[in-house]
């Protein structure tokens, strides 16, 4: 099963999070928390995000803002 278009996930192969935007192929089109460059993740590898997963990418992306390192 595809997850939903603007959930998020957590992608067991690299251990990120990111906002399912589209499915191209057998592939999920995943962006990172606060956007950034899409990635293609295979289905099976991926489950919806835990809070605790959404708020440790919210943390690290804030964290990164904060010291200029993302536009």
């Amino acid at each position: 099963m595809k997850p939903h278009i603007g959930t998020y996930v957590f992608d067991t192969r690299t251990g990120r999070v990111g906002r399912v935007m589209g499915h191209e192929g057998p592939y999920v089109q995943l962006r990172p928390y606060g956007g950034g460059r899409e990635w293609d993740c295979a289905p099976d590898a991926v489950r919806r995000a835990t809070t605790a997963e959404r708020l440790s990418a919210a943390t690290a992306y804030a964290n990164a803002r904060s010291r200029g390192e993302v536009p």
